[in-house]
C-alpha cells in the first residue's frame, strides 16, 4: 500500500528542498525524494549545487584565489612568501568538509521542519503515484495530493569528445583532480567552464578553453562580456572562440582534440592532458 502525503517532492537541491520546507512550513504532509549518494555510497541532500555545483567550485576558486594572491600580490603588501606550495590533497579536503557541513545542514532543515526525507529513484506513474527504488533494488511507493518535480540535470556528453573518466571529464571529475594538470583543454566557455579553467590556471595549469559561440558570454551584457574577456586572459587564460571540436584522440601524449575555426574550413589540432567537457 502506498504511503500518503499532501506534497511530494523530487529531488533534493535548492528548488527542491526548498519547496519541500515551505510546504511542511504551510503545515502539508511533505515527503522529499531523493537518490544522490556520494562516494561511500552515503545518501546526502542538497543535488548538483551542494555536492558537485556552486559549492564545490566555490571552494576551489576562493582557495585558488589566495594562492595566486599569495603568488604575486603579498610581497607588495611586506608579506614574504617563500617557499609557497600547494597541497592539492589538503585543498580538497578542505572543499570536501565544506560540502559536508552544507549538505547536513540542508537534512538538519528537512528535519526540523518535518519532512520525510526517502533516498531512491523516483519514478512517476499514472494516478499521483510515485514508485521509488533504492539503492538495494526495493520498490515502495508513495501517494500525493501535490507532486512538485524538481531532479535537476545531467552533464552533456558529446559525440566528437567522450568521456572516459580519465583524460576526457565532467564537471564533476574537473572538480577532484588530485594533482594540477600540466595543461588542460575546457570544452565550453560559459559560467562553468571559466569557473574550472580559472581555479586550475590560477594553480598552474596551461588552460585552453573552446568555444563553439562566436562571441564571448554572448547572453551577458557587452560591457561586461568584453571586461570579463580581459580579465580571463590576464589571468592567463587561453580562450578560443567559433572553435567547434569536431573529433578527439587519446594518446600517451594526451588528449588530442580537433576543431574547426570560425570559418568552419581550418581544421586546428590542440593537445593537452585532460580535457573537461562542460557543454550546457
Amino acid at each position: 500500500m502506498s504511503k500518503q502525503f499532501e506534497v511530494a517532492v523530487v529531488g533534493a537541491g535548492p528548488a527542491g528542498y526548498h519547496a519541500a520546507i515551505r510546504a511542511a512550513q504551510l503545515g502539508l504532509k511533505t515527503v522529499c525524494i531523493d537518490r544522490w549518494v556520494d562516494a561511500s555510497g552515503q545518501a546526502v541532500l542538497g543535488g548538483t549545487c551542494l555536492n558537485v555545483g556552486c559549492i564545490p567550485s566555490k571552494a576551489l576558486l576562493d582557495t585558488s584565489h589566495k594562492f595566486s594572491q599569495a603568488q604575486s600580490e603579498f610581497e607588495d603588501l611586506g608579506i614574504m612568501t617563500q617557499g609557497l606550495a600547494l597541497d592539492v590533497a589538503q585543498m580538497q579536503r578542505h572543499k570536501d568538509l565544506i560540502v559536508q557541513n552544507l549538505t547536513k545542514g540542508v537534512a538538519g532543515l528537512l528535519k526540523s521542519n518535518g519532512v520525510e526525507v526517502v533516498t531512491g529513484t523516483a519514478t512517476l506513474q499514472a494516478g499521483k503515484i510515485l514508485k521509488v527504488t533504492d539503492a538495494a533494488g526495493e520498490v515502495s511507493t508513495i501517494a500525493a495530493a501535490h507532486i512538485i518535480l524538481a531532479p535537476g540535470s545531467n552533464p552533456v556528453d558529446i559525440p566528437a569528445c567522450v568521456r572516459d573518466d580519465e583524460m576526457i571529464v565532467d564537471s564533476t571529475g574537473a572538480l577532484a583532480f588530485d594533482a594540477v594538470p600540466k595543461t588542460l583543454g575546457v570544452i565550453g566557455a560559459g559560467v562553468i567552464g571559466l569557473e574550472l579553467g580559472s581555479v586550475w590556471s590560477r594553480l598552474g595549469a596551461k588552460v585552453v578553453l573552446l568555444e563553439a559561440m562566436p562571441s564571448f558570454l554572448p547572453t551577458a551584457d557587452e560591457q561586461i562580456s568584453k571586461e570579463a574577456l580581459k580579465l580571463y586572459k590576464k589571468q592567463g587564460l587561453e580562450i578560443r572562440l567559433g572553435a567547434k571540436v569536431t573529433g578527439s584522440k587519446i594518446k600517451k601524449s594526451g588528449v588530442e582534440v580537433i576543431y574547426e575555426d570560425g570559418d568552419g574550413t581550418v581544421v586546428v589540432v590542440v593537445v593537452v592532458v585532460v580535457v573537461v567537457v562542460v557543454v550546457v
